[in-house]
């Protein structure tokens, strides 16, 4: 029974290696494909679209979370020799929760444009108008209200925690907090709510814009090819794709998020899946990004 423990726990540390390593290596590589991937554009003498500003604040904003999360966490998977000092917990922590905040409203931000722009009649035609001015200082507007939501819980970050468990030596990595009080924690929750519920109502509105045009076009027969979908449509498929990527991934974190802080259950397992979950979605959504684009070479085709 003890070899079956150990083997177990040997083979859990192999693939949290591998994971954290997958995860940091390829996501950001990805990233760096889908930053240059949108400026490029602006390197050519040429202006960048609207939708292309929003996803190089994306790339970025992911960059800081795969370097700020992930590489912390993954000296701790090789258990190297110093654990991060109160400062170094900080700085990275607070690095963390800007770049999260600022992905999320980013992703807010490009699924209510391309709702927008999706919209018939005179709203498409003011929005047309109004969208391409909004979306570079909505970004920026983004981190300077991350930065400054983030500043609280930074300043509640410590030294590395105890787990419990003094063989763990893994546990010493991970910083600690004082939990703010429920009042306080519910405030600085809402704006993630509201959000998060920005992106569902314009995911739900544009899934109902697409079907009502599906149903009014069906009688027209067109020939079908790789370029046979319209790009305002397949735009709008690739950002629901991206926000129910997003909102899958952090619910999930927030499930084993809301465990650890109410029973205060510090088990390592449980903060590694939770930052697991957290590089996740910064992992996965430039792939989209960059396959979905049009502009991108098709090998098939």
């Amino acid at each position: 029974m003890l070899f079956d423990k150990d083997a177990l726990r040997t083979t859990g540390n192999v693939v949290l290696k591998t994971t954290f390593l997958l995860q940091i290596g390829f996501g950001t590589l990805a990233n760096v494909t889908l930053f240059f991937h949108n400026v490029s554009p602006v390197l050519c003498g040429h202006k960048q679209r609207p939708t292309h500003v929003v996803l190089t604040h994306m790339a970025l904003a992911n960059l800081l979370v795969l370097l700020s999360s992930g590489i912390p966490h993954t000296m701790a998977a090789f258990l190297l020799s110093n654990p991060l000092s109160s400062l170094g917990c900080k700085v990275v922590y607070y690095t963390q929760r800007v770049a999260r905040s600022s992905t999320l409203c980013c992703t807010c931000v490009l699924s209510t444009c391309q709702f927008l722009t999706l919209i018939p009649g005179r709203v498409e035609r003011m929005a047309l108008r109004i969208v391409p001015r909004v979306p570079g200082p909505s970004c920026c507007v983004c981190w300077v209200f991350a930065a400054i939501k983030s500043t609280y819980i930074a300043l509640k970050i410590t030294d590395a925690q105890n787990t419990g468990n003094d063989t763990d030596t893994q546990g010493r990595w991970f910083c600690s907090s004082s939990f703010p009080r429920a009042g306080v924690a519910t405030v600085l929750s809402c704006p993630d709510a509201v959000f998060i519920g920005l992106m569902v109502w314009a995911s739900g509105s544009m899934v109902g814009l697409l079907r009502r045009h599906h149903q009014r076009v069906q009688h027209i027969h067109t020939p079908k090819g790789p370029h046979s979908c319209p790009p305002e449509t397949r735009a709008a498929h690739t950002i629901l794709m991206l926000v129910v990527t997003f909102v899958v991934f952090y619910m999930m974190n927030l499930v084993f998020t809301f465990y650890i802080t109410v029973f205060l259950d510090l088990q390592l397992w449980l903060i590694q899946t939770c930052n697991v979950l957290v590089l996740c979605f910064p992992t996965v959504s430039p792939f989209l990004l960059v396959l979905r684009d049009p502009r991108t070479p098709r090998l098939c085709s």
